[in-house]
């Protein structure tokens, strides 16, 4: 499938491994009920789109936190997490699980959908 064709539209990764992610990862305080984590780079005009469609879902949903990382200045945690392109967006759970990933810029009812699986 071309790149073009699955953009945007989240996928379950084995939920990463076990991986979790908390507030000192993250620089921000997670959700109550779950965190959409965006990296994002300076010069990415798909991210300013996917800033804008995650703060309006954000806020919609009760306990739901948006957090917004610079992949330049987190290195270490895009190298942990296996980030090769912006934007890329992870649902998290209450607890930090990843349970979704999404690389390029998601539809509000992609992401709606997935928050269902982490709340």
């Amino acid at each position: 499938m071309p790149r073009r064709r699955r953009s945007g539209r989240a996928r379950v990764r084995g939920r990463d491994d076990g991986e979790r992610l908390g507030a000192e990862d993250l620089g921000a305080a997670l959700g109550e009920r779950a965190t959409l984590v965006q990296f994002s780079s300076a010069f990415c005009a798909p991210c300013r789109a996917t800033r804008r469609v995650l703060g309006e879902v954000a806020g919609l949903v009760p306990g739901v936190a948006h957090v917004e990382i610079d992949a330049e200045a987190h290195l270490d945690l895009v190298r942990r997490l296996g980030i090769l392109r912006t934007p890329t967006v992870l649902v998290l759970d209450a607890g930090g699980g990843i349970v979704r990933r999404a690389v390029g810029p998601p539809r509000k009812p992609d992401v709606i959908a997935a928050l269902g699986e982490a709340v």
